[in-house]
C-alpha cells in the first residue's frame, strides 16, 4: 500500500471519509505482573471502518465464517 502525501490541508470530512474507506485497526494487549503473579490483563481490539471495510477485515481473519453460511 502506497502512502500519498498531499500538500493541501484536508477538511475533517475528507479525513473521516478516508478513515471509513481504508479503516483503522488498533490492537492492544497489556499484562501487568509482579513476581510472576499476573495482576492485570487487558486485551482490546478497536476497529473504525465502514461496514464494507469491516466485513472484508473480519472475513480475512475468519470472524465471519459462521455468519456467512445462510440459514437452511
Amino acid at each position: 500500500m502506497a502512502v500519498e502525501k498531499v500538500n493541501s490541508s484536508s477538511s475533517l470530512a475528507e479525513v473521516i471519509d478516508r478513515i471509513l474507506d481504508k479503516g483503522i485497526v488498533i490492537d492492544a494487549w497489556v499484562r501487568v505482573s509482579l513476581v510472576g503473579i499476573e495482576l492485570l490483563s487487558i486485551e482490546a481490539r478497536i476497529v473504525i471502518a465502514s461496514v464494507d471495510t469491516y466485513l472484508k477485515y473480519a472475513e480475512a481473519i475468519g470472524l465471519t465464517a459462521s455468519a456467512a453460511v445462510p440459514a437452511a
